[in-house]
């Protein structure tokens, strides 16, 4: 019988992996100058949210629990011009998962209780709670990502 240290490893292994399945089913019919357009002036493109979030994980789970060394620039995840093609970032989005599955993996119970402070969440308590918040937030930015594509369909066909 499995134990609830496993269980809440494999479950939220299990939810950040659907959410990045989503992300890539979403995306694939997109042109890369889709990807980049902002729907709205004062909105992000699915482009940006995707340097977000690839951003996000590495940094706050990467960086600061699996000791992966990453350096966060949260501005540029915004305002970055390159506009990236899709497959490269499609590909540092899924890297950012797999690290994120593997330090879930490796999570005893003591490392859910240990103590949790990062930028940006000085006051998150535990890395449990950090792995939940992590989600929480892939979960709101897939559906702007729906979102998105949804508008950027319509506009395709007016």
């Amino acid at each position: 019988m499995p134990d609830l240290n496993s269980t809440v490893a494999t479950e939220l292994s299990r939810f950040y992996q659907e959410k990045a399945d989503a992300i890539l089913a979403l995306l694939e019919p997109l042109t890369d100058d889709q990807l980049w357009a902002r729907p709205y002036p004062y909105g992000n493109s699915i482009g940006h949210l995707l340097l977000h979030l690839t951003g996000n994980l590495n940094f706050y789970v990467g960086a600061e629990i699996a000791g992966t060394g990453y350096v966060r620039n949260r501005p540029l995840e915004f305002t970055d011009s390159e506009r990236h093609p899709k497959a490269l970032l499609l590909d540092r989005f899924q890297q950012a998962v797999a690290l994120v599955r593997q330090t879930l993996a490796r999570q005893s119970p003591d490392d859910f209780c240990a103590a949790y402070s990062a930028k940006g969440l000085e006051h998150a308590g535990t890395r449990f709670y950090l792995f939940v918040i992590c989600a929480a937030h892939l979960a709101h930015h897939t559906g702007q990502m729906i979102y998105l594509s949804r508008e950027l369909a319509r506009q395709k066909d007016l």
